[in-house]
C-alpha cells in the first residue's frame, strides 16, 4: 500500500513540475513575442509596419535590407547613437562611483541613520520618473543645466546610483570584514587594504552595477524629453519622434539593433553574476592545511 502511495506521490509531482514548466514556458512565450516580431518587420522590404503574405510565404523578394541601409546613411541616426553612447558612459562612471562609495559607506556599523540614507538613495527607483523629470528641470533651470549634456549626465546618473548601491551592497554581504582588519593590522594601509582585500570581491557588484546603470541611461527618454534640447538627441527620443512624425520602418531596424545589445548585455550580466558566485564561496573556503 505504502508503495503505491509512493508511485503516485511521485507520479503527482512530476506532473506538477511539467505543469510549472509549461506554464513558465507560456509566460516567456508572451513577454518576449512583441520582441520576436520586431526582428522580421524590420527585414520587411515594404514601407510599413505590417507582416506580408509574402513574408510568411518565406519568398525573398519580401526581405531586404534597406531599412538597415537607410539607417547606415542617416546623419540623425548616429548623432543620436553617438549621443546615447557618451551621455551613458559619462553617467555610469559618475553612478558607479558615486553609488560604491555609498554602498561602502552604508555598510560601516557605526553608519549614522542608515536606513534613512538607503531609503534616498533609492527613491529614483520609486519615484515615477516623469515625476523626478518635472524636478530635474525646475531645479536644473536656474543653473542653466537645461538643454546641456550635464544636465542629462547628471540626471541620468541619479536613476543609476541606485543600481549600483544595491548591486555593490549584495557583494559586500559576501565579504568578512574580518579580512579587512587583519589586512590593516599587519600594516597595509586602508587603500591598499581596500583595493587588495575588499576590491576583487566587490567588482563583479560593480560591474553589474555599472551595466545596470548605463541600460538605465541608454534606455531612458521622459528625463531626455525634459531636459534635453536640439543637441542632446539619443535613440529612444529620436525613435519617439520618428513615430510621432513620421512612421519610418528604419525603427525597426534600431529596435533589433538594441535588442541584441540587451542580449549581449544580459549575457554579460550572467558571466558577472557566475563570477561573482565564484569569489564569494572561494572568500568563505576556510583555509586548506597540509
Amino acid at each position: 500500500m505504502s508503495m503505491k502511495h509512493t508511485v503516485s506521490y511521485s507520479l503527482f509531482h512530476r506532473m506538477g513540475q511539467w505543469a510549472l514548466y509549461a506554464m513558465a514556458a507560456l509566460v516567456l512565450l508572451f513577454l518576449i513575442t512583441p520582441l520576436l516580431i520586431i526582428i522580421p518587420l524590420s527585414f520587411n522590404s515594404e514601407p510599413f509596419f505590417s507582416i506580408t503574405p509574402e513574408m510568411l510565404r518565406l519568398e525573398a523578394n519580401a526581405f531586404s535590407l534597406r531599412w538597415y541601409q537607410q539607417l547606415e546613411n542617416a546623419p540623425n541616426w548616429h548623432h543620436a547613437i553617438r549621443n546615447s553612447f557618451l551621455i551613458g558612459g559619462c553617467a555610469t562612471l559618475l553612478a558607479t562611483t558615486l553609488g560604491t562609495l555609498g554602498a561602502l559607506g552604508l555598510s560601516q556599523p557605526n553608519m549614522p541613520c542608515r536606513r534613512l540614507i538607503m531609503a534616498l538613495l533609492l527613491s529614483p527607483m520609486i519615484v515615477p520618473v516623469i515625476i523626478l523629470a518635472a524636478g530635474m528641470f525646475f531645479f536644473y533651470a536656474p543653473f542653466n543645466l537645461t538643454g546641456t549634456f550635464s544636465g542629462i549626465v547628471l540626471a541620468h546618473a541619479t536613476l543609476g546610483i541606485p543600481f549600483v548601491v544595491i548591486t555593490v551592497t549584495a557583494t559586500l554581504t559576501g565579504l568578512n570584514p574580518a579580512l579587512y582588519r587583519a589586512a590593516l593590522s599587519l600594516g597595509a594601509s586602508p587603500w591598499y587594504a581596500f583595493r587588495t582585500v575588499t576590491l576583487p570581491v566587490i567588482r563583479p557588484g560593480i560591474a553589474t552595477g555599472a551595466l545596470f546603470a548605463f541600460i538605465a541611461s541608454f534606455d531612458e527618454i521622459i528625463i531626455v524629453l525634459f531636459l534635453a534640447g536640439p543637441e542632446q538627441r539619443t535613440i529612444p527620443r529620436e525613435m519617439f519622434s520618428g513615430l510621432r512624425e513620421q512612421i519610418n520602418p528604419s525603427i525597426l531596424a534600431v529596435a533589433t539593433l538594441l535588442i541584441a545589445f540587451s542580449t549581449l548585455f544580459l549575457i554579460c550580466l550572467h558571466l558577472l553574476r557566475r563570477r561573482g558566485q565564484r569569489l564569494s564561496a572561494r572568500a568563505d573556503a576556510p583555509p586548506s592545511t597540509l
